[in-house]
C-alpha cells in the first residue's frame, strides 16, 4: 500500500466544503489590480474537483468571495452556456467540449501577462492541438480511462476492454459509464478502431458488440462506477484513474488498469466564459491554480495528474511515479485524446447510443 494519502475523502454525491488553511509562499496578483472589480468570483466546476482548501485560501489571499457552483458532465455544461453566460467566471472543459466552446464562440481568450504562474505549466502541456497556444485555456487535469476492479473478484489481471465489453465472465457485475462517447469510444479501440471514428461501419459494429453484452451490464454507472466498485456492488468498471485512485487509498484490494487496446487520453481545462461578470478575478483563480503550493493542494485532493510541474515536484515518488497517475511511455502511446467530432457526428453517435440504451 503506498504512503501516500489524500487529505480526506470526498463523496462525489455532496457539495465540496473547503476548509481553512494557510497561504504562506502563494503567489498571486496584488490586490490593487483587482480594485475595479467586484470582489466576486462565480466558479462552475465538477463536483468534488478542486484542492480541499482551494477556494479558502484563494478567498484569503485575494479578499474574494468564491461561490462554486457544480455540473455532472459536459454536455450539462455547454447547455447551460449555450444560450448565454447565467454569470460564471471560471468553467472547467474537458479539451474537446472546449475545442466545441471556442468555435461557438463561447469562451474568451486569456490574458497571459495576468497569468504569471503560467511558467509552471508542464512543457507538454504548455501548448495543445483542441487550443493552439493556450489562447483560451490554461491545462488542469489530464489522466485516462480505463477498467477498475477488485482484485479478489477476478481471474488475473483484466489487461483488455474484452472482460468489460464482449465477455459474460463477470455478467451482472459490470459498470461502464453513461454516456456515448466514452462507451462507443472504449469500444472502438476495443474493436481495433479510433476512439474518434466517425465510420458508419465501424459504428455499427459498435452498436452490434454493445447490444449484445447489455445483457451482462448491471449499470451504466454517472461517473460513480467507483463508488459501487468500492461498496462490492460489481466486480469491474469502467472509470477514470483518478476516481480509483481515491478508492485505492482505502482498500487494497481495488487497482486500475489502462486496457492493452489503449484508451482515451484527456485533458481538463480552465476557461473563462464569453460575458463573464468578473474576467479580472478570473484571472486572479487561474494563476492562483497554477501556484506550486496551491497546485500542491488540489492534487493531494483529488489524485489526478497535475500539469503543474512546480506541483508535482512538491509531491512524494508515490504520487510522481505511479503508474495508476502516470502511465507509462508504451501505454501513453495506445491512447488518444478526445476530439470534437462535429454537429453530424455527434448527431449519429448519439442515435446509436439511444439504440443501444433502448435494447
Amino acid at each position: 500500500m503506498p504512503t501516500f494519502r489524500p487529505r480526506y475523502r470526498p463523496n462525489r454525491r455532496s457539495l465540496l466544503k473547503a476548509g481553512g488553511a494557510a497561504v504562506a509562499g502563494l503567489t498571486f496578483l496584488p490586490r490593487l489590480a483587482l480594485a475595479e472589480e467586484e470582489k466576486k468570483l462565480n466558479f462552475y466546476n465538477w463536483d468534488t474537483y478542486i484542492g480541499e482548501n482551494t477556494l479558502t485560501d484563494f478567498s484569503n489571499a485575494t479578499g474574494i468571495e468564491v461561490k462554486l457552483d457544480l455540473y455532472a458532465d459536459n454536455d450539462e455544461l455547454f447547455a447551460k452556456l449555450k444560450g448565454g453566460n447565467p454569470g460564471y467566471d471560471v468553467i472547467v472543459p474537458t479539451n474537446d467540449t472546449l475545442e466545441r466552446m471556442i468555435k461557438a464562440d463561447m469562451v474568451i481568450p486569456i490574458d497571459n501577462a495576468k497569468i504569471p504562474n503560467m511558467v509552471n505549466i508542464d512543457a507538454p502541456f504548455q501548448d495543445s492541438t483542441f487550443d493552439p497556444g493556450r489562447k483560451y485555456s490554461i491545462p488542469y487535469m489530464w489522466g485516462t480511462q480505463g477498467i477498475g476492479y477488485r482484485k479478489s473478484a477476478v481471474n488475473g489481471t483484466p489487461d483488455s476492454w474484452k472482460v468489460l465489453l464482449d465477455s459474460d465472465e463477470y455478467a451482472g457485475a459490470i459498470s461502464l459509464l453513461g454516456d456515448q462517447q466514452n462507451v462507443l469510444g472504449a469500444a472502438l479501440k476495443y474493436l481495433g478502431f479510433s476512439w474518434n471514428s466517425t465510420n458508419p461501419d465501424e459504428l455499427k459494429k459498435v452498436e452490434e458488440l454493445l447490444i449484445k453484452q447489455k445483457a451482462n451490464i448491471k449499470v451504466f454507472a454517472n461517473d460513480n462506477g467507483q463508488d459501487l466498485l468500492a461498496a462490492g456492488e460489481v466486480k469491474l468498471c469502467q472509470e477514470w484513474n483518478g476516481d480509483i485512485k481515491q478508492v485505492m487509498q482505502e482498500d487494497d484490494d481495488v487497482n486500475y488498469i489502462v486496457p492493452k487496446e489503449g484508451s482515451l487520453l484527456w485533458q481538463d481545462t480552465l476557461a473563462i466564459p464569453k460575458g463573464a461578470p468578473h474576467p479580472e478575478n478570473a484571472h486572479a483563480f487561474m494563476n492562483f491554480v497554477l501556484d506550486a503550493e496551491a497546485g500542491k493542494d488540489i492534487v493531494e485532493t483529488i489524485m489526478y495528474a497535475t500539469a503543474n510541474k512546480a506541483a508535482k515536484e512538491l509531491m512524494p515518488d508515490d504520487y510522481k511515479n505511479n503508474p495508476v497517475v502516470f502511465p507509462p511511455a508504451d501505454i501513453i502511446a495506445k491512447c488518444e485524446p478526445g476530439l470534437y467530432l462535429g454537429e453530424e457526428a455527434t448527431r449519429l453517435r448519439d442515435e446509436i447510443w439511444t439504440r443501444i440504451r433502448a435494447s
